[in-house]
């Protein structure tokens, strides 16, 4: 955006910039095109967002149907097989897709927002809304992701959406305090310092000038949250204090198949190899999206 003024009839139009250069979409994706753990990373995430968008139609049998015989173990029929109850493995995995998605996107998007909120409010004013802000997020800093989700599900009690609120409050300190590094930086650019001249409010300038210019670490930020989301919610459905046991998600199949690991393997692996596979694939494409969008990279072939 550029602001015009003029001294006079005869005065030429001053411009004063208010925005930095961002990276040049060719650049990117030149860059993005060279990153192939980003393109594995994609192609995974894709693969199971499919999945979890269509389960229900790619489901084989009934997730909840219990007479196809216990403990069959993988077969053509069956390919990973049937649990303790009887019921097809392979349907219930496909159908925890969309919960365990569902769980790390909403908890990523929560913690995003308010995370957020707090990082430029502590980084554009300083003083005592930094002190007390800052105070806040040293303290969520302080205590494991886990036991933080574990301590707050306790207390608020089991269900899905407790456990997205458990996990967004245990991760929106991460986002706080990457966007207020950022925000301690981008207020002293010039192209602040020109829309703060120009009588620009605090408001416009945090959100018009300074947030799209922190984009980049919070979409990478984002993508890691997503996966550690899907990873805490597996967690805590596995010690039991995650949403309805009645539910398929992959934690539920973890927590079922573990008295009968050596007896039936196939009820843990599958749905360990599903977590696995996912988180892998959200953190390759984080990383590789960070790669192409550093606009400090002198890697511009």
């Amino acid at each position: 955006m550029a602001r015009e003024a003029t001294a006079g009839p005869a005065a030429r139009p001053l411009t004063i910039l208010t925005e930095p250069r961002r990276l040049e979409s060719g650049r990117f994706w030149r860059r993005f095109r060279r990153e192939r753990k980003a393109f594995v990373g994609l192609a995974l995430v894709l693969i199971l967002a499919v999945i979890s968008i269509f389960g229900p139609l790619l489901a084989p049998y009934d997730p909840d149907a219990d007479d196809f015989g216990l403990f069959n173990p993988p077969s053509i029929e069956h390919p990973m097989g049937t649990d303790s109850f009887g019921r097809d493995l392979f349907s219930r995995v496909i159908i925890g897709t969309r919960v365990s998605f569902a769980v790390g996107i909403l908890a990523a998007v929560s913690a995003m927002v308010v995370g957020v909120l707090l990082g430029m409010l502590a980084g554009y004013y300083l003083g005592w809304v930094d002190s007390i802000i800052s105070r806040c997020i040293d303290l969520l800093w302080a205590f494991p992701v886990i036991i933080l989700a574990v301590g707050m599900v306790a207390v608020f009690g089991a269900g899905f959406r407790n456990v997205v609120i458990a996990i967004a409050i245990a991760f929106l300190d991460d986002f706080a305090r990457i966007v207020r590094a950022e925000m301690l930086r981008l207020r002293e650019e010039d192209y602040t310092l020109a829309a703060r001249s120009l009588g620009a409010r605090d408001r416009r300038i945090m959100f018009r000038h300074i947030l799209p210019n922190m984009g980049a670490p919070i979409i990478v930020q984002i993508t890691f949250a997503v996966g550690l989301g899907i990873l805490a919610e597996s967690t805590l459905t596995f010690l039991g204090l995650g949403i309805n046991p009645t539910t398929p998600t992959w934690g539920q199949a973890l927590n079922e198949g573990r008295d009968f690991i050596r007896q039936a393997w196939w009820i843990s692996v599958f749905p360990g190899l599903a977590i696995v596979f996912t988180v892998l694939g959200l953190n390759l494409f984080g990383d590789g999206l960070r790669d192409a969008l550093d606009v400090r990279s002198v890697r511009d072939a």
